[in-house]
């Protein structure tokens, strides 16, 4: 029997982050205009993604409050969750002492960062040999 019950949905909110000129500037980035992105769900601190933006979806980062990289591979603008659904909303950003590594802290949404399904991209440690297991 199916249930009249509709599903409680509640809408993520957008938090964009203020653009202070002064503090993009202190953003280093590489050869190429680039600079990685650490991405960290804000509840659970667990560092979910590495990615890279340009200034361009820095900035679109900050003021949507939603990831927006730069696909190296694609060489294309890529909105988080976009195509996957498991989009990233900013809680916190900031940048180290260097200027050339970005910190996010997100509400994750969905079934995680990663594109093959995991909650992370970072599932797979070193040291345990998991690939031999029952040989």
């Amino acid at each position: 029997m199916a249930s009249d019950r509709t599903p409680d949905v509640t809408p993520i909110e957008v938090t964009p982050i203020d653009v202070i000129e002064s503090q993009l500037g202190d953003v280093t980035y590489n050869s190429d205009g680039l600079v990685a992105a650490i991405v960290q769900d804000v509840a659970t601190r667990d560092v979910l993604m590495m990615a890279w933006m340009n200034e361009t979806t820095l900035r679109m980062s900050l003021e949507q409050g939603r990831t927006v990289f730069w696909s190296r591979s694609r060489q294309e603008v890529w909105r988080k969750g976009d195509t996957s659904g498991d989009r990233q909303f900013i809680r916190a950003a900031s940048y180290d002492c260097d200027g050339d590594t970005l910190l996010f802290e997100v509400h994750q949404e969905g079934g995680g960062a990663c594109h093959t399904g995991n909650w992370s991209c970072f599932f797979r440690p070193f040291g345990a040999d998991t690939s031999s297991a029952g040989d």
